[in-house]
Formats: C-alpha cells, structure tokens, sequence
C-alpha cells in the first residue's frame, strides 16, 4: 500500500496508514480545556448503545448516518485517526471507478488536496497548537481514494460535511464494546480478542466422518453431499489461483509448505504474505505471514489442501494455486490495525492478474467504508468475492449478514445441517444477503467438515459460515478451472443455476445449496 504526504507528495513504501508527530505517543487523544467547553462528549457507553440500536433496528451501523457530535466524540475517544473517503466534484457513481481511475490523477488529487487545505486552514483558524497539519499527520492512499487525518477540531467535521468532494469521514480507532452482543446468558461467550481462533486435530473422529480417497488422503463427509468428490472426474481446480485473505498460514503444516506440491496435488504453486501491522504510530511493523490462531490455516486446508499420501484432509480445489495474506489477527475486522491489513490484502490480491478468487472467511458486525472501499477495488478488477455470512460463536444469533459479506460485491454464503430441509448450523447466520448455502453440521454427532489442524497429519474439524465460504470458493475454482475462458459473471451464473434452490431464491438462503457435479457438467 502506498500513501502520498500532504505537502512533499513523495511515494512512501508503507503497507497500512502510519502516522508520526513530535509529540509523545499516547494511546488515546486528549482534548483542551477550551474544546472540552465547547463541545459535549458523548460517553463510549452511549455511543456503544446507539451502535447496538442501530444494529438490532437496520441491521447495520452507518457513521456517515450519524450526527457530528457523535463522531467526534468517538474521534477523540478512538485514537484521533480519521478516515475520509473523497471524490471528484460532480462524479455521480465514484464507488464503480474505485480500482479503475488512478486516484493521483488531476481530477482525483485536487479533491483530496481540497479536503486537506480544508483542514490546515481551519486549524489555523481556530489556533489548534497541538494539532498543526503536518506532513507526519496527513497520509493519501496511492491506490485507494481515502486519506487518513491525526486531528481532533469539531468544526473540521462540520466543514468536512459540507464538501462535495467528501463520500465519508469515519473514526477507524474507535472500538465498539462486542460483549454487548451477548444474550445474557453465557458471558463466558463474549467477544474475545482471539475470537475463532482454535485449530486443533480432531481425535474424535469416526469412519463415516471421511472417504478415503487415494492415494491415502481423507475426503470431509460433506464432500458427498455438496457433489465435490464427485466434480473431482472433471475438475480438480488445476490452473486457478485462489487468494485467501484470514489469519496466514501455520509453518508448522506441511501440507500447506513443502508438502503443498504432494501426492495427486502436483504443478501449482502457495505464496505467504502478511499485511497485518502491529505498533503505534510510525514504530508499526508487520507481524510477518504465519498463523498465529488457525483460522486461516483451516480455510485454506478447506479450499486448497493437498491430495495426499499422510491421512490427512483433502481440499475441495486440490489442484489449484494458493495465495494466503494474513490481514488480521483473528476473525472479527475490529481493530484499526485489522481494517488497514484487510484493506492492503484486498489491495495486493486485486493487483495480482492471476488472483481470479478472494475468499474471506472474516467480517464484524457493522461496516467500515476503508475495507468497503477495498473490496470494490478487487470487485472492479473483476475478482470473485465470498464472504463469510456470520458466525455466532461470539455474538447472538438475532445479528444477520454481517460485513462485508453484506455488500452487493460479494458473494454471501452460510452453513446449514444434513438432512431435509434447510436448518442452518449451529451458529450460522443467515439473511436476504445469502447468496449459497453449504451442508457443514452433521444432524445427529453435531461434527462439522474436515481441514488441516496447525501441525501433524490428524485433520481438524471446523464449522460456522467460515468453513461455508472457503468451500464455496473451492467450488468456484472447480468451475472456473473447466472452464478458464469464463468471466466472473458466467462463472456465478453457472454456480447459481445449478443450485438446489434455482431459479426461487429462499429469504434467509439464497440459491441454497452449491453443487459442485452439475456446476462441472457431471450428470
């Protein structure tokens, strides 16, 4: 990721925004006396009830819908970090030239140089000493049209809410308190900060949890089901290369290093990068590729898994490429920190011509503009899109389509049990949103589908609409590897009209069930 100072315009080479002055860190911003006069702040615990209001109500959490005041007293209660998304005047539909237009060009930069003289000169106006516009304080993206401000003036909101050029400001430090997501009942279930992180091997499975499929590899019990193992006589994902932006991947599985290119698995390449930066301010440095929780481990297991010769779990696409970013820490795009490092990885795969899938089996409950903005960039690069529906092992079941598998860009898929019927998983989401469904709980022990634990040759279990998604993705890499002169377009249609539920589309399950046999022309 590349940003552009305020005055010098020089490139830095910085992967996520970066802010530095000459003052001491601090975590949070204070205020002066003076701005504290003038200006109300509204306590963390009311603008936490507004959010929740606002989710159980629309479903959804909007900063641009609410009043200045609110902003700036989550601004200044974050850690002064604001977000501004800019435009040219006069562009009618700037979100579908996101990753088209060259934002540093004339009609791009002068928006983004406005907004910025906005700020100095109110600044200046209003004597704000600790809050000078430096070149340190004001970083422009290179390739996406947002800038990221260190200040805390009310009336720059309120000027910033009057330009034309402005799509949005948001505060990206500002941390929602999610144990209020809670029914009640189990506190023990409250958000935590490596929420979905565990990938240990299952050592509670049965022979009817698996197929043995040469040459000793464990096809997952939904493979049947989900018509995969089936697909496998025409497809086997052979030439597509599937980005996965999650928690990186383990070094300490072989199947997904050295092993990656084993037994029936053979020609196709896995490449590591890591956009997650952890620190303050210009002292953030990137925490490197490996997985630090396992999530992201599972997911690519789920798509890309070798078909092996340890007794270990066989990915959907077994044959395809493999591109793992680790963008955040665990599964909820919560942090600055996890916002700016799914943004970048979203960046990275959209510039890859060979990237023709991104799956994230990661989201939060409500939007964030900056990861929206970045989703569009690889959306209009022509990248194929699924996005985890939600999944409730940390929040109530009452929460719906979660971010930013709620946006139109994305494909929206969720889990449900075996069995007649549609009964989604345990702690599946499910909505308007969902495009696909995938077969991923067993009715009666409760197991879920198969991938690769951390280390060793036992597989995992895993399950939520995470496990829904990365499936799905593997499915779209069968299609499109059958049928590499297809656009993105042609390969959805063709997912959606061979589904259980086409040509109805149910209200909480979309097109439901993917199968994976007739999308590939097996009858």
């Amino acid at each position: 990721m590349f940003f552009k100072s305020k005055i010098t315009l020089s490139l830095l080479f910085l992967a996520v925004v970066v802010f530095s002055c000459t003052q001491e860190e601090q975590p949070s911003v204070s205020i002066s006396e003076d701005t504290q006069e003038v200006q109300k702040i509204i306590p963390s615990s009311e603008i936490d009830r507004i959010i929740l209001h606002s989710l159980r109500e629309k479903g959804d959490f909007i900063w641009m819908e609410q009043s200045d005041e609110l902003l700036y007293s989550a601004l200044i209660q974050g850690d002064s970090i604001l977000t501004i998304g800019y435009k040219p005047v006069g562009m009618q539909d700037p979100n579908a030239r996101i990753g088209l237009d060259d934002v540093s060009s004339a009609n791009w930069e002068a928006a983004s140089e406005s907004i910025l003289e906005m700020i100095s000169a109110t600044l200046s106006k209003n004597q704000s000493p600790n809050y000078r516009l430096r070149d340190q304080d004001a970083l422009i993206h290179e390739q996406l049209p947002y800038l990221e401000v260190k200040v805390a003036d009310f009336e720059v909101l309120q000027n910033l809410r009057k330009m034309p050029e402005v799509r949005y400001f948001e505060p990206v430090g500002y941390q929602f308190d999610y144990s209020l997501l809670d029914s009640g009942d189990s506190p023990a279930a409250r958000i935590q900060s490596d929420a979905g992180c565990s990938n240990s091997a299952d050592t509670g499975l049965s022979n009817a949890d698996f197929t043995a499929v040469t040459p000793n590899a464990k096809a997952s019990w939904n493979y049947q089901q989900m018509g995969i193992a089936q697909a496998w006589s025409q497809s086997t994902g052979s030439g597509i290369t599937v980005g996965v932006i999650d928690t990186g991947l383990s070094p300490n599985q072989p199947l997904l290093n050295s092993g990656f290119n084993s037994g029936e698995s053979s020609g196709r390449f896995v490449a590591k990068f890591g956009t997650f930066k952890t620190g303050f301010w210009f002292w953030k440095s990137y925490d490197g590729p490996d997985d630090r929780c396992g999530h992201g481990t599972a997911m690519s297991g789920v798509i890309a898994a070798p078909r092996n010769t340890v007794g270990n779990s066989v990915g959907v696409a077994y044959n395809s490429n493999l591109i793992s970013v680790r963008g955040t820490s665990d599964v909820i795009i919560n942090s600055s920190d996890e916002k700016n490092g799914v943004a970048e990885a979203l960046v990275l795969l959209g510039n890859r011509s060979d990237v023709r899938i991104i799956s994230m089996s990661i989201g939060d409950v409500f939007s964030n503009s900056k990861v929206a903005d970045a989703v569009r960039y690889a959306f209009n690069r022509g990248k194929l899109i699924f996005a985890a529906a939600g999944t409730s092992t940390t929040f109530t079941n009452w929460v719906g389509v979660i971010f930013p598998a709620n946006m139109s860009e994305t494909v929206a898929v969720t889990g449900i049990k075996e069995g007649t019927g549609y009964q989604r998983c345990d702690t599946c989401h499910s909505g308007s949103q969902v495009e696909f469904t995938v077969v991923m709980q067993r009715s009666g022990t409760g197991t879920t589908a198969l991938s690769l634990a951390n280390s060793g040759d036992q597989p995992s279990t895993v399950g939520g609409s995470s496990v829904a998604t990365a499936t799905a993705s593997g499915i779209a890499a069968l299609v499109w590897a059958k049928n590499p002169g297809w656009s993105r377009d042609q390969v959805l249609n063709q997912m959606r009209s061979t589904s259980d539920l086409f040509p109805n589309r149910s209200s909480q399950y979309g097109f439901g069930n993917l199968n994976a046999a007739a999308a590939v022309g097996v009858n």
